[in-house]
């Protein structure tokens, strides 16, 4: 009876030793960053190359229903001295060879195989299978067996993560010498045998003292090895990225970590020089590690700030200037509007905002770079100008992972999920200005990347106002009030655009509606336009060929929903009026002075705090008031010609 036993052992022996290309580790989960999860392959020899085979990873729950929900292709690489291959996130230490995106692998019941075969034979839905099957696992966080999953992929066991913070676990492969192979969760041991054989690695990690420095600046980067050397370890590694190359800082770049000891130093000195090229990212990475020499870390990131940013001539909303910037449309471009009313003036803007022989959809990934360009800060060409929080930020701050903290992101005023609208898949990739959809009044979904209702915002702002209404939302506490004028006519404007888009009174559930108008009304009123909203809208014109005629003509919100609706509406009769919006106060915020700007004669200025009670008035006003008040918010109520005039002003 042995002889029989021995030949079972052996051909199962043969079996798994013949197989190329196993999966040797996998870390679905890591509790405390998504961006230190891997899978770790191995091949049958070492620096196999990968070429013809791809990583299929399978959704086994209820609604993924057992379906591939990503495909890797494995074509053009190689695995290690130790026939290693780590596709993981960037904080998984040593550095992968293979950079997999934040929180793709999921968590579980779930499953990974090598098949070979091409990426196309596994789009996004297919049903897991064992054609073609090379290599499969099947794996949990502390889920029930997912049986289904496991006869799909002819396997018999599911093998459980089960890490937690404070104890991180690895699902690992191992064979004893008898060839049997199994799984266990033990400590990650990525880029390293799991039972602590093979060729012993020598990481290097990248540190510098900074995440950020000035042009001119000079900074150190220090490579260190977790024990000391044996021989002389020599590198080249470089900081190249993008637009940052060798004319923008000197220094060495080709070092030696010497025989017995464990780091080098380097200084790297950045050239001051006069150019605007914007703010930049070095990436610290290395170049030319021969094994065992292996990455530690990498593509370590440093931001070098640009001092030669330009200003614009007008203000920002905080401190708004007025008829510096002049719309862009052509002299007849609200020509078809005169001599309308009501619902035939209504539907005159709606043919021209909305035509389809003229308007133009982008990409949702294109309305970032219209962002860069149409919310760049006045103050500096660096930045862009959030919305609600009323400040700069840096346009490299753009919101990539999960992390919010110190991001800016797009905000959309009218929310999508008050609208019914969302992105498609074709929305990811930015295209450019000369590519674009077709689009009309019925084209709903293109609200979505409509950039005369997104703004830049802060990211963690975004988060809190969520898809709430306004009235509801008025922004983060101590707000000037800046932007509320400008969400009021981005929203009007939807409304107009797009069919199944209304604004309307008090705070609706109805898909399609957004709140409050009565509010939005008065903050149009209360915030007219300026130079930046003027640019803004000259900059999405170049985009989308239409404007928002809000902007424009800012009296016709009161033909549509206000004061005036039902009234005549006539551009030459309407000028006067809007003449009286073209006050602008500042600086804002003050330290008392307070100046006005106005072609208007200012009759009376009465200050008033937030409560509504009044606190001074002046007459008989040349160009300035000075505000003799404790630091605060106030309300300065003008009379210009007659009318009234509302500005918030802050004083420090």
């Amino acid at each position: 009876m042995k002889k029989p036993l021995l030949l079972f052992v052996f051909l199962i022996s043969y079996c798994l030793s013949s197989q190329v290309l196993v999966i040797n580790e996998l870390d679905p989960d890591t509790p405390s960053t998504d961006t230190a999860e891997f899978i770790e392959l191995k091949s049958q020899t070492p620096n196999f190359s990968t070429d013809g085979y791809i990583l299929v990873f399978f959704n086994g729950s209820s609604s993924g229903g057992d379906a591939s929900y990503m495909t890797i292709d494995l074509d053009g690489y190689v695995t290690d001295n130790n026939g290693l291959l780590v596709l993981g996130g960037l904080e998984v230490s040593p550095y992968p060879q293979v950079l997999l995106a934040e929180s793709v692998i999921q968590n579980g019941a779930d499953a990974v195989g090598i098949y070979q075969a091409n990426t196309w034979d596994f789009p996004v839905g297919t049903l897991a299978t064992q054609t073609n099957l090379i290599d499969a696992l099947v794996y949990d966080t502390n889920d029930a067996d997912d049986t289904a999953l496991m006869a799909l992929l002819g396997e018999t066991n599911q093998y459980n993560d089960n890490g937690t913070n404070s104890n991180l676990k690895s699902i690992q492969r191992f064979v004893d010498g008898m060839g049997v192979e199994t799984y266990s969760a033990a400590t990650p041991t990525p880029r390293r045998e799991n039972d602590g054989s093979g060729i012993e690695i020598i990481p290097i990690y990248i540190s510098v003292q900074e995440s950020q420095y000035n042009e001119g600046d000079s900074f150190d980067i220090t490579f260190t090895t977790d024990n000391t050397v044996v021989s002389d370890v020599s590198f080249t590694f470089s900081l190249e990225n993008e637009g940052f190359d060798g004319s923008d800082y000197s220094g060495n770049i080709n070092l030696t970590i010497p025989t017995g000891q464990t780091s080098i130093t380097t200084t790297i000195t950045l050239v001051d020089d006069t150019l605007d090229e914007g703010d930049e990212v070095i990436q610290i990475h290395f170049e030319n590690l021969v094994e065992p020499v292996v990455a530690g870390n990498n593509f370590i990131e440093v931001r070098v700030v640009d001092n030669d940013f330009t200003m614009a001539a007008w203000g920002t909303p905080i401190n708004p200037t007025n008829g510096l910037v002049q719309g862009t449309q052509p002299n007849d471009y609200y020509d078809s509007l005169d001599g309308l009313s009501d619902l035939a003036l209504r539907q005159a803007l709606e043919d021209l905002i909305a035509d389809p022989n003229v308007v133009r959809a982008q990409t949702y990934a294109d309305v970032i770079d219209i962002l860069l360009e149409a919310d760049q800060n006045p103050e500096n060409s660096n930045q862009v100008w959030l919305v609600y929080s009323e400040e700069g930020r840096a346009k490299l701050d753009i919101q990539s992972g999960s992390s919010n903290t110190g991001k800016w992101n797009r905000e959309h005023t009218f929310p999508r999920s008050r609208g019914g609208f969302n992105d498609i898949e074709a929305d990811e990739f930015a295209n450019g200005i000369d590519n674009f959809w077709t689009t009309e009044v019925d084209s709903l979904r293109h609200a979505n990347s409509d950039a005369h209702a997104i703004r830049a915002a802060d990211a963690l702002e975004n988060s809190s106002r969520g898809n709430q209404h306004y009235g509801q939302y008025v922004g983060p506490s101590g707000t000037l009030g800046s932007f509320r004028g400008d969400v009021a006519r981005s929203v009007l404007f939807l409304e107009i655009r797009y069919n199944g888009l209304e604004i309307v009174d008090g705070f609706p559930s109805t898909t399609g509606q957004l709140g409050d108008l009565t509010t939005l009304l008065d903050w149009h009123r209360n915030d007219p336009p300026d130079d930046y909203e003027m640019n803004r809208n000259n900059v999405v014109y170049n985009w989308q060929k239409n404007r928002n005629p809000f902007i424009d003509h800012p009296l016709l919100v009161e033909y549509i929903w206000g004061n005036n609706v039902g009234g005549i509406w006539n551009q030459t009769l309407s000028l006067e009026d809007e003449s009286l919006n073209m006050v602008s106060i500042y600086p804002n915020p003050t330290d008392g002075r307070v100046y006005i700007q106005t072609t208007n004669v200012v009759d009376k200025i009465e200050v008033f705090s937030i409560e509504g009670k009044r606190i001074s008035q002046f007459e008989n006003i040349d160009n300035y008031i000075d505000l003799e008040v404790p630091a605060g918010i106030y309300i300065m109520k003008m009379m210009v010609n007659d009318k009234v005039i509302i500005r918030k002003i802050l004083k420090e």
